[in-house]
């Protein structure tokens, strides 16, 4: 399992890097794993709010669909368009398939998160 060092993680296994008031939010290596080979994402329409933890997508691999929760809340600017016809990217390359930006509406809903070291123990005691 690969994580990077610069990310923030949550419990659901998102991933998300924040620079200036943009978030960058995906799903981690670790998640893509356990989903086995994707074949399809659901992401909202830009312009949507994003709530901390809510669902706001959805990842659809052969085994199951797994929801896609928001690490931090804020207006989605930009989805990944990508990934409508290459769903597949994220396995090849999780931290480097991206799914949505967002504006950033409190950066202090970081503080809740994990680092790399926190989420390594934490899938590993899962």
């Amino acid at each position: 399992m690969t994580t990077l060092k610069n990310l923030k993680y949550t419990r659901e296994h998102e991933w998300v890097l924040v620079e200036g008031k943009t978030a960058t939010i995906g799903i981690t290596d670790y998640a893509q794993k356990q989903l086995g080979d994707i074949v399809f994402v659901e992401l909202p329409e830009v312009g949507r709010s994003l709530d901390q933890g809510k669902e706001f997508g959805t990842v659809e691999s052969v085994k199951a669909v797994s929801e896609i929760y928001a690490p931090i809340g804020g207006k989605v600017t930009a989805v990944n368009a990508e990934l409508d016809d290459a769903p597949e990217d994220i396995n090849s390359d999780a931290y480097g398939t991206w799914l949505v930006k967002v504006e950033v509406r409190d950066p202090k809903e970081l503080a809740g998160l994990m680092s790399a070291q926190d989420y390594d123990t934490y899938c590993a005691d899962s």
